[in-house]
């Protein structure tokens, strides 16, 4: 006897689901310890007898009335504070009215003596205020002071040098105060505002000092670097957290922008020697973050080593990128890229190594995102085929691709492609001297979070017997969860297998979108594309077949061959359909491909998946079939039934396989498509759907497919017989019907003397639709009365009996075609009476039904179910 699922499998799952209860009910129990605690300060505290202090609340509490809680007075600090901030700004305004509008109605003098005065006063009164502990009233006249000397700088440029140059004066001036205010703050510790604003004015002087001399760009860069590693210098010893804090805002923006003048240098170098200088000042950078990141805490060494990397790459890379052609530059920026990986072999701190690596990887994701392009139009280029099916064998493979690419520039791209996929698969190779190699960097283990839960026995994960690969789909399947933290790799993070079957799944992907990109680039003949690409196919299926190894939770790369096996598949499909026999020998190929993985794989999924493309293969090659023989879409209709015909023999044979179902739905799929070619043609319709019929009614044999298949037939000869009146033009189905439908009624009266407790649908639901849905559709195209009165009449004699004998089937059919005729003959009235009504009288009745039936929502809701249960009671 087969298990489904296997023994071992079904074991783990149950593993699976009782740690998830159990986590389950650990989250409710917090949550109602939670809600506890939240809801004992709201316990009426009025109450007679209630004593606060039983519940925490300290004793001698007053009592507050249930659910108010008590007004608490408003924080005169807060207060104070915007009035000191209202009063600053106000005396901003008025010494910037001042500067700009009085100022020339004075002399020289006086207006010396009233800005020295004012500026003097500002500055030494925060000193006074803060001996007498009025530290807001200082921290406001600090503020003013400092406007204060930037309307002074403004003043003397423009009367006692208003000659000079604006940018050279910016950037004295700026150096300056930065000067007096660092020693401002520094003498007057307490104020928190001084040092912050000197180091915002520090950003300034050298890059106005540079603009104002007209430095070359590679001078400017230097200016924003040389600020940047001051900012660096403030941000790890500067005084407080709002100087560290500025610092480190501002030396991200001066740090930016001297990198990309450093790049933008790079990359517009006409030569080898002209990318040495941009080269050395990102270099310089590289250097200033590394020894940044050294000091820094975590997560900002985390991204100054990822910074000092991506620097190193384009200050090394660019050198050799200038000599190399366009199409092959970003091969150099790669090699860097990757060579930043001897990283985990220097004495670089932790957190700064993975800031390094983590910019390693940068590089490899941009020059494989630079090869995507090239490799989406090798994969998706054969779709312009479809266009013009057996057109003739073209000359090569991009011709057949009808891509406009340009494939001289994207000569790296399969190299890329290539190099990176060997990288991984060495990885995957010698994973072990990996990890070891990497130990150092690794982050804390579970210790650190505390001792881990002693898992279940067969548990995934664990090496009990419950949970050996071989009884999962593909081998480690078991050993992966599918959630966070569940693999051997420590609280949240994958495990050891899980991490080298991604690293193979990148070698399968990369190396197979190489190969494709070699065949497009050398332009191969299409022979010899379409060859390649279908062997590539058989490779992947064997991958994806075999698992990928043994280890548990490396399922990355089975999974990932299937979906490349997949997709070249697709690919190489289309990009047959370009000549007759190449057609048919690659679909039969990939039929056979797919077929023979099928009958290799074990149960599961992946089975299922191959089984379910050989079908949609073999469905391909038997509409070729019809093209080949010259038939009109219509006439190849029936031959496309061949697979679907053989997927329910298939069925048969598998019986409760659990590939059974998913090939049979695939072969319904082929079905409908038949039905859909043969739509245009009424004849040829009602031939295919009787033989879907057929095909039903065979599926229906087996009982574990009768409920569905069952009804499907009869739904489906019903619908033939219909489709076939309506192409022979009968006026009077009934005439046809009716000799069908009697004996049917007869039949079904028969079945529910024998069996009380038939459904009414399987005993006269077939009957009554045989006669009653085409007569309803003819009746809707019918002017005369006389059909639809019969049809009306003989439907409310039915809707009574149902009523009457609690049928279910009876009811609703007559009642639907009942109500359908009704409709039908009260149409035109409604149409005219709808004319001749106002046009806002149909919304607002719309909206006034809205509103009635949302006021007694509840009580229509229990008349539906109602409803539903007296349906329900019904055979």
């Amino acid at each position: 006897m087969e298990h489904v699922p296997p023994p071992a499998e079904e074991l783990a799952r149950l593993d699976r689901e009782l740690a998830e209860l159990d986590a389950r009910r650990a989250q409710l129990l917090t949550r109602r310890a939670w809600l506890l605690a939240a809801l004992r300060p709201t316990v009426p505290t009025a109450a007679p007898g209630w004593n606060p202090s039983g519940w925490g609340a300290p004793p001698g509490t007053p009592a507050q009335p249930w659910g108010q809680v008590p007004k608490r007075p408003s924080a005169p600090r807060g207060a104070q504070n915007v009035l000191l901030t209202l009063g600053g700004l106000l005396l901003t305004v008025a010494a910037i009215a001042f500067t700009l509008v009085s100022w020339g109605s004075m002399g020289i003098g006086g207006r010396s003596a009233v800005l020295a005065a004012v500026t003097l006063g500002a500055l030494a009164a925060p000193a006074v205020l803060l001996r007498r502990g009025l530290a807001a009233t200082a921290e406001a006249l600090a503020a003013l002071a400092l406007v204060l000397t930037l309307l002074d700088v403004y003043a003397v440029h423009a009367v006692a040098a208003p000659d000079t140059d604006g940018l050279g004066f910016t950037a004295l001036a700026s150096a300056v105060l930065a000067a007096l205010w660092t020693a401002y703050g520094l003498a007057l510790g307490k104020l928190r505002l001084p040092l912050p604003a000197a180091v915002v004015l520090a950003q300034w002087p050298l890059l106005f000092w540079a603009w104002a001399v007209g430095a070359p760009a590679p001078v400017v860069g230097w200016a924003l670097l040389a600020t940047a590693v001051l900012d660096g210098a403030i941000a790890l010893w500067g005084k407080g957290a709002g100087v560290r804090v500025t610092a480190c805002v501002g030396g991200a923006v001066m740090g930016f922008s001297a990198l990309m003048v450093g790049l933008a240098l790079s990359l517009t170098a006409p030569g080898p020697l002209g990318a040495v200088a941009p080269g050395v000042l990102l270099l310089t950078a590289s250097a200033a973050a590394v020894a940044g990141a050294w000091r820094a805490p975590k997560g900002f060494a985390r991204t100054g080593g990822a910074v000092a990397g991506l620097a190193a790459v384009a200050a090394v890379g660019g050198v050799p990128a200038a000599a190399l052609p366009a199409g092959w530059r970003v091969l150099a920026y790669l090699l860097c890229g990757l060579a930043l990986t001897a990283v985990v072999r220097s004495r670089l701190p932790g957190h700064a190594a993975r800031g390094v690596l983590a910019a390693s990887g940068a590089v490899v994701a941009g020059a494989l995102v630079w090869a995507l392009p090239p490799l989406a139009a090798v994969l998706l280029g054969p779709v312009t085929v479809l266009s013009d099916v057996w057109a003739g064998t073209p000359d090569g493979f991009r011709s057949a691709l009808g891509s406009t690419l340009p494939w001289s520039e994207l000569a790296a791209a399969p190299v890329v492609l290539a190099l990176v996929a060997g990288l991984l698969g060495a990885a995957y190779r010698w994973w072990p001297s990996v990890v070891r190699l990497a130990a150092p960097l690794a982050g804390p283990t579970t210790a650190d979070a505390g001792p881990p839960a002693a898992p279940a026995a067969g548990a995934p994960g664990t090496d009990a017997p419950g949970a050996a690969g071989g009884a999962a789909p593909w081998p480690g399947w078991s050993g992966w969860t599918g959630r966070p933290g569940a693999g051997a790799g420590g609280r949240g993070r994958p495990s050891a297998a899980t991490l080298r079957g991604v690293v193979g799944a990148g070698a399968v992907a990369l190396g197979w979108g190489a190969l494709l990109l070699a065949g497009a680039l050398l332009d191969v003949p299409h022979a010899l594309a379409l060859a390649g690409e279908t062997a590539l196919v058989g490779v992947l299926l064997t991958l994806a077949v075999r698992g990928g190894g043994a280890e548990r939770g490396a399922t990355a790369m089975p999974v990932t061959a299937l979906v490349a096996s997949v997709a070249g598949a697709v690919s190489a499909g289309l990009l047959s359909l370009a000549s007759e026999g190449a057609s048919y020998a690659v679909f039969g190929a990939l039929a056979a491909l797919f077929a023979g993985a099928a009958l290799r794989a074990g149960a599961g999924v992946p089975r299922a998946v191959f089984a379910v493309a050989a079908v949609v293969w073999g469905t391909v090659i038997t509409g070729l079939a019809g093209r080949s023989l010259g038939l009109a879409p219509h006439e190849a209709a029936p031959l496309m039934l061949l697979v679907p015909a053989l997927t329910v023999l298939l069925g048969a044979r598998l019986r409760r396989n659990p590939v059974a179902l998913p090939v049979e739905l695939t072969g319904v799929l082929g079905a409908l498509v038949a039905v859909g070619l043969a739509v245009s043609d009424a004849p040829f319709l009602a031939l295919v759907l009787a033989l879907c019929g057929v095909l039903a009614a065979g599926t229906a044999v087996r009982p574990e497919r009768r409920p569905v298949a069952g009804y499907l037939a009869a739904a489906l000869f019903v619908l033939a017989t219909w489709v076939r009146l309506a192409a022979s033009e009968v006026s009077f189905p009934e005439a046809y019907t009716l000799p069908v439908t009697v004996p049917a009624l007869l039949v079904g009266a028969a079945r529910r003397r024998r069996d009380p407790e038939a459904s009414s649908w399987t005993a006269y639901g077939p009957g009554l639709a045989a006669t009653l849905l085409p007569s309803l559709a003819v009746a809707w195209t019918d002017p005369d009365w006389l059909r639809p009165l019969l049809l009306g009449t003989a439907a409310l004699v039915i809707t009574l009996l149902g009523a009457r004998h609690r049928l279910q089937a009876l009811l609703l059919l007559g009642g639907t075609v009942l109500a359908l005729v009704g409709l039908h003959e009260l149409a035109p009235y409604v149409v005219q009476v709808a004319g001749a009504l106002p046009r806002w009288l149909p919304p607002a009745l719309a909206g006034l039904l809205l509103l009635v039936v949302g006021a007694t929502y509840e009580q229509r809701l229990r008349d539906a179910r109602r409803l539903k249960d007296a349906l329900g009671r019904m055979r």
